[in-house]
């Protein structure tokens, strides 16, 4: 494993006590992070945060129950983790859900809304609360979980892709506003990882996602947390409102 320098950083990851997430901060805090894990699910935190903390790595992890639709929840976790820390370098944005499959003129409006409302409204309103203090320092990275669906567009999962594909564009605007002031922002676009988040698929869902990726298996997050890392580091420079690959050869564009 590669060693990418977090020594000093202090990490912010949604949905940090599993999957993606889990793995990005398990290789943060290897790198030398700290890391404060914002999760709506207290049981997963709960061992998340004892888990990480049997890990024994450099830096030090903690957590917080946050509703990531609710503004007032995501500023008073921010002011939390800075009055802690004393600033946060890196966002990482990863929580996100899938709403469960279905064509779209049989989705209820709950689920969609609530789908869009995790998966976009939930990093633009973290990005509201965190960038201003990255501002102030003069430093940041903020890196958003996409997916492919948000480029391509998976069927019986509009909310889904609907959502990614938004991220994706918050993505581009942000770091074009954020360019001159010392704060990358950039996304990753993965193939599908095989976490918790498929229990709320359909087999007939999963088994499309493979067959889309040539590699013909899906992505360890392992190898997400590596791109993660480094897109959260010094020395990710000069690109920023990019976005990247994490297919298995599923996308060519």
């Amino acid at each position: 494993m590669n060693q990418i320098d977090l020594k000093g950083r202090v990490a912010v990851i949604t949905g940090g006590a599993q999957g993606i997430g889990y793995a990005a901060a398990e290789r943060m805090l290897q790198s030398g992070a700290s890391v404060v894990l914002w999760d709506i699910d207290a049981a997963r935190l709960a061992t998340a945060e004892d888990v990480l903390a049997r890990l024994g790595a450099a830096g030090k992890v903690t957590a917080s129950i946050v509703e990531l639709s609710l503004d007032a929840d995501i500023t008073a976790a921010t002011a939390e983790a800075v009055k802690a820390h004393g600033r946060i370098d890196i966002l990482v944005n990863n929580a996100g859900i899938t709403g469960g499959n279905g064509p779209t003129w049989e989705l209820s409006p709950e689920v969609w809304r609530r789908v869009i409302d995790v998966n976009l409204v939930g990093p633009f309103l973290t990005c509201r609360a965190v960038v201003p203090q990255m501002i102030k320092q003069g430093y940041g990275r903020i890196v958003n979980i996409a997916s492919v669906a948000g480029k391509e567009g998976n069927p019986n999962a509009s909310h889904y892709s609907a959502s990614k594909a938004g991220l994706i564009a918050l993505t581009k605007s942000l770091a074009k506003e954020l360019a001159t002031k010392g704060v990358l922002v950039n996304a990753v676009a993965p193939a599908a990882a095989k976490t918790a988040i498929f229990d709320s698929m359909t087999p007939q869902h999963i088994e499309f996602m493979l067959s889309k990726i040539p590699m013909a298996r899906f992505l360890e997050v392992g190898e997400a947390a590596a791109m993660i890392a480094w897109l959260a580091s010094e020395e990710c420079s000069f690109s920023t409102g990019a976005v990247f690959d994490l297919s298995g050869g599923r996308a060519t564009y």
